[in-house]
């Protein structure tokens, strides 16, 4: 995969690049179909390399992610995670000990049926400024449609 010719990721956790195209249905307006995004993520780590490209991610589990690395930056323990509903990517970060060392855990598939990646790998606590910006610059671009339903 040319990864150059997408330019920039969006955003960038450890060896995770994701890169947001645009929406799905650049028209709708309520909260499932108008929060649906075109996605490329990579992540390459130890030898390995998986990337997935598609419907993938939506507004509104992209906005989890920076509430909770906020919180995990400011008070070094806990967790913050994007959650993604589609089974192509999700990604955990967990505080280890009290010194901002991270655990992070990245789980991406082009074919859910039939494969699992995994990619665990070890960060600080230094990145997280980093990916809280880049969340509220994704959903600057494309904030989220409509209010979610309640259950």
């Amino acid at each position: 995969m040319d990864l150059e010719r997408l330019g920039e990721p969006s955003l960038v956790i450890g060896p995770l690049r994701v890169w947001v195209h645009g929406r799905q249905f650049e028209r709708a307006q309520d909260y499932w179909d108008g929060n649906w995004l075109r996605v490329t993520a990579y992540c390459a780590e130890g030898g390995g390399s998986v990337h997935v490209h598609g419907l993938i991610a939506h507004s509104g589990e992209i906005d989890h992610l920076p509430k909770g690395c906020q919180k995990l930056y400011e008070t070094l323990s806990g967790s913050a995670s994007l959650l993604c509903i589609e089974p192509g990517l999700s990604v955990e970060l967990h505080a280890v000990g009290s010194t901002g060392g991270l655990e992070a855990t990245v789980q991406i598939t082009p074919d859910n049926l039939t494969q699992d990646h995994r990619f665990r790998f070890t960060l600080d606590q230094s990145f997280l400024p980093s990916v809280v910006s880049q969340c509220k610059a994704l959903l600057r671009q494309y904030p989220i449609r409509g209010e979610r339903p309640s259950t």
